[in-house]
């Protein structure tokens, strides 16, 4: 299983970008995809999560600001990014299990497979 994230860039204060990861190699038809952030010097950091049946969860500091989704044929999953901070500005990176339990979403450790990581930079 492979993971590959794109879209990271360099935006302004208040913009916008949309993030993909694209799964190969296997079709996952349970379990969920997350996103998660490290700013440098800082730990990584739980974003936000998608359950196969589209339940969505987001970490407070994203709350109303950020959306995750992904396709029907469950091998893309986005996170488009509205309204960036300068204290967005982290490597992001996608990962997925088909395992995760509800109450293990925003952890780390429920992720086998993870992608590469895209670099977003928002500038004040």
């Amino acid at each position: 299983v492979q993971l590959q994230a794109s879209g990271g860039g360099s935006v302004q204060d208040g913009g916008s970008l949309r993030l993909s990861c694209a799964i190969s190699g296997r079709t996952f038809n349970r379990g969920a995809m997350a996103w998660f952030r490290q700013a440098p010097g800082k730990e990584r950091e739980f974003v936000s999560a998608i359950k196969w049946s589209r339940h969505t969860y987001y970490a407070d500091s994203v709350k109303g600001r950020f959306t995750i989704s992904r396709d029907s044929d469950k091998k893309t999953v986005y996170l488009q990014m509205n309204s960036l901070k300068p204290e967005d500005t982290a490597i992001y990176y996608c990962a997925a299990d088909e395992g995760v339990i509800q109450s293990a979403l925003s952890q780390m450790r429920s992720y086998a497979y993870w992608g590469q990581g895209t670099l977003v930079t928002v500038s004040s």
